[in-house]
């Protein structure tokens, strides 16, 4: 099984600066992981480190119990483009050339694909729009048929009509061929109903790695008039506070099974669910 081990991570630009701080994470397979955090947190870096294109200052990435470091057998599993990758070639031409790289690339998907999505494949791939080059690159990453898929900012530039249409497509390529998909993004709200795994970084370092229905369930949100939001704090942690005239919203970072009913009910406050975005932005802040 290709479970991606990342132990004792660090990595240090120059001499101060510290993108990854002792990074810890185990990524179970066949499961659609959401790496999220806000921009600079250290997603591209650990990315980067996990397919060997920068080396850590400490710690090692394993897949399969396998070192990444210059080892070509583990690193062919694995298909990340970055953001700003680009190629030199018109779009048909680089779906050829995928599949010399990696033997199960299906081009007849690929070209599917690029016309569902409206992409000419004749066009050349460095004179697209942003979106379009969002796009294409997730065309290559589902068409390659690699076990495991790392998504950097997929939906950057998409529009939303096709944000919709691309994730609905991560979630049937992942069904019909179960595989390992990393998604790292800062745009949370259309990955909140993909992923299945969640892991925060900030500032270099995890602060969760959980499922999303445990992470979720971690928290919940509270609303009323600002003294009554008060006195049902008393002694709980708390995060995201939002004011508006007399009135106050918070996250309160309780299991949901600890809520106390009957003090909101005393108290007259509404106690609801937090989106998956919300509490990411709420616990990331600085």
């Amino acid at each position: 099984m290709n479970i991606i081990k990342i132990k004792d991570i660090t990595k240090i630009y120059g001499k101060k600066t510290k993108a990854l701080d002792n990074v810890n994470l185990t990524i179970e397979p066949n499961k659609i992981h959401g790496l999220l955090g806000r921009n600079g947190a250290g997603k591209t870096t650990l990315l980067n480190i996990m397919t060997n294109k920068i080396l850590p200052t400490n710690g090692d990435v394993t897949i399969g119990g396998e070192t990444v470091i210059e080892n070509d057998k583990v690193l062919s599993k694995i298909l990340y483009i970055m953001v700003d990758s680009t190629f030199p070639w018109k779009i048909h031409k680089v779906f050829r050339r995928m599949s010399e790289f990696y033997p199960e690339f299906d081009i007849e998907y690929a070209n599917s694909l690029a016309e569902k999505f409206e992409i000419n494949i004749s066009k050349d791939s460095k004179g697209m729009s942003t979106g379009e080059a969002s796009i294409f690159r997730a065309i290559v990453a589902l068409a390659s048929n690699a076990e495991i898929l790392l998504l950097d900012e997929p939906v950057l530039g998409v529009d939303p009509n096709h944000r919709e249409m691309l994730y609905k497509e991560i979630i049937k390529n992942y069904s019909e061929k179960p595989k390992t998909i990393i998604i790292s993004t800062h745009l949370i709200k259309e990955v909140a109903t993909v992923i299945e795994e969640v892991t925060i970084i900030k500032n270099g370092e995890i602060i969760r790695n959980q499922s999303v229905d445990t992470l979720l369930a971690s928290a919940y949100a509270i609303s009323g008039r600002a003294e009554d939001v008060d006195e049902y704090l008393t002694n709980r942690k708390y995060t995201s506070i939002e004011v508006i005239g007399e009135s106050k919203t918070v996250i309160v970072l309780e299991d949901v099974k600890d809520k106390d009913v009957k003090l909101a009910s005393k108290l007259s406050i509404q106690i609801g669910d937090v989106e998956l975005q919300k509490l990411c932005m709420s616990l990331t802040e600085n």
